[in-house]
């Protein structure tokens, strides 16, 4: 059986033939925001219908990270390696301190509570990025079904002064989020207001040194389904979620070609003992494939 698909021939420099994608955990209801730690061996994912936040280990298998999870989805580490999650249930982006303990970082923005923070990232000045869709208000099922206050944004927090910014106000539900490797674009995806027939797709917007965006503009449609969560390689590809699998994305907007994976993908993070792991949450289970590629994120 073959895991891939390669659109350019340059793709299969990134996969290896004999490196087959594994299910490494499953019985999950809807599985997102892949993160890998490191220096404690392990990933942690949200099963967001079920309220908790799952740990794989290699070679031990799944175990209960956290129960209740305020129906966390997405997450990221700080540049000091702390956990960073976005919260349906409370509305907030919260950081897992070193002892356990929570510090709220963003829960309003002009006096009116968030929407339902999806996903985020952490910029190399250690500020923070994420997207505040309305998917878990709009129903029950990841969170609690609440009035719409704010628009579908994309914010900015800076730790030390506490200061949230709205960087992004053009899209119809922004979602899945990734800087380039050298921080002068960021990729947003927009998969649409939910119950819509909004066009789904990701954007790109340039970036200065002070974290200033501009030139939102079109940058790739994936062809089946819609991107919904990506992280970016050391050479500035981008791997992003679809519904046929995983596909790998080129700088220029172009697809060099796709992992297949059985179920509909929702995220993905780069992990192991290189960085050459891709972990894949897909519906209701965790995959893993070795590729011959690094990917970047913060830590």
């Amino acid at each position: 059986m073959s895991w891939f698909e390669a659109t350019d021939p340059a793709f299969n420099q990134f996969v290896l033939g004999n490196a087959p994608v594994k299910q490494i955990a499953t019985g999950f209801d809807w599985v997102e925001g892949p993160v890998w730690f490191g220096d404690a061996n392990c990933l942690l994912f949200s099963d967001i219908p079920n309220n908790r936040i799952m740990r794989w280990i290699p070679g031990e298998g799944v175990s209960v990270f956290r129960q209740p999870s305020n129906y966390a989805n997405g997450h990221t580490r700080d540049r000091q390696g702390r956990l960073i999650s976005c919260e349906h249930g409370t509305r907030r982006v919260t950081r897992t301190e070193y002892d356990g303990s929570i510090t709220v970082l963003a829960d309003s923005y002009g006096g009116k509570p968030l929407n339902s923070p999806n996903d985020v990232v952490v910029k190399s000045d250690g500020t923070i990025w994420f997207s505040d869709p309305h998917y878990g208000i709009v129903t029950d099922y990841e969170g609690y079904r609440a009035s719409q206050e704010n628009p579908c944004a994309v914010y900015r927090v800076t730790p030390e002064t506490g200061a949230i910014d709205m960087v992004i106000d053009d899209m119809n539900c922004p979602n899945g989020l990734a800087f380039s490797p050298d921080e002068s674009r960021l990729y947003v995806a927009d998969t649409g207001r939910m119950f819509s027939s909004d066009e789904q797709y990701i954007r790109v917007y340039d970036c200065d040194a002070g974290g200033k965006l501009s030139n939102g503009r079109a940058f790739h449609k994936i062809d089946k389904g819609c991107s919904d969560g990506f992280r970016m390689d050391s050479d500035g590809n981008l791997w992003s979620s679809a519904a046929d699998g995983v596909h790998c994305i080129s700088p220029e907007g172009e697809r060099l070609g796709r992992i297949l994976v059985p179920e509909l993908v929702s995220n993905v993070c780069f992990g192991g003992r290189a960085k050459h792991q891709l972990f894949i949450t897909a519906t209701t289970s965790v995959y893993m494939i070795t590729l011959n590629r690094r990917g970047v994120q913060a830590p």
